[in-house]
């Protein structure tokens, strides 16, 4: 284990569109930018990274990883794993699989604008956010879509966290004003206090929340009222919640990317 050391971090964004190089399974290949990680709540281990070019997966925490070679060109940035479907977001609008990550197909009938950069979703209920967009909400499972607000929505990035009690109250990582809260199901938002942000992530129904892709890793107790720094290893720039108080942290190398773990929320860091 190595004790972790706060660092600097860069605002996620779009890379080059040339494919990776190479790759012997023990990071995951993204391409030359990192967009999202992501930990399945429902398959426990089970992890994604994402990039403008490239989705990979790894069903051991970390250790070992593989392409998911439907999501190539996803630019996956927006995230929502329900237990009937997988939603991804990106540039090219949503892709969605049935089949617990098996295949994926596209799905953008109805959306105002296919550029989606932020995703969330709650059962039926979805929510999509882009700079052509504000925030649009579909209640049919994305058959059809309804913009709820223009104001806001257009600098949102990654998941949009909806709270398993109440599909109205969301928070959003936002990449010009930080992390930002709506609860009225999207329509007005109230920035947070945080730096700028391109990923949130919470376990436990909006109450710790951590905040991380801006200049410095952030988390909160109160359900967003008080933040405070998080030590992550040197070049992390995501940071995931997991299940079982684990929490992970991805360094990208320019095509790749190696997660980091801690199981005593950030205050050290190990590979799995």
């Amino acid at each position: 284990m190595i004790a972790a050391v706060l660092t600097p971090i860069a605002l996620a964004g779009c890379g080059s569109d040339s494919p990776p190089s190479g790759g012997d399974g023990s990071v995951g290949v993204t391409g030359g930018d990192f967009h999202s990680l992501v930990a399945d709540p429902l398959v426990a281990g089970r992890l994604y990274v994402g990039g403008h070019t490239n989705v990979a997966r790894s069903d051991d925490s970390g250790t070992t990883w593989t392409t998911v070679s439907a999501l190539d060109g996803a630019d996956a940035m927006g995230w929502a794993i329900e237990p009937d479907a997988i939603w991804v977001s990106g540039h090219p609008g949503l892709n969605v699989s049935i089949d617990g990550g098996v295949t994926f197909a596209r799905r953008n009938s109805g959306l105002p604008d296919s550029d989606v950069h932020a995703f969330g979703a709650a059962g039926a209920t979805l929510y999509a956010a882009g700079p052509g967009i504000g925030v649009a909400l579909s209640s049919d499972s994305g058959e059809s879509w309804t913009t709820v607000t223009s104001g806001a929505g257009q600098a949102f990035f990654g998941r949009i966290l909806v709270d398993p009690v109440d599909a109205s109250h969301l928070v959003a990582a936002d990449v010009q004003v930080g992390v930002s809260a709506s609860r009225d199901g999207g329509r007005t938002w109230t920035p947070l206090g945080t730096n700028p942000a391109a990923w949130v992530s919470s376990v436990d129904g909006l109450t710790t929340i951590y905040a991380s892709g801006g200049p410095t890793p952030q988390r909160s107790r109160d359900g967003g009222a008080t933040w405070e720094a998080v030590d992550v290893p040197p070049g992390a720039t995501l940071i995931e919640a997991g299940a079982s108080d684990r929490l992970y942290a991805g360094v990208h190398d320019g095509r790749a990317v190696t997660v980091w773990a801690s199981s005593d929320d950030g205050t050290t860091w190990g590979r799995p």
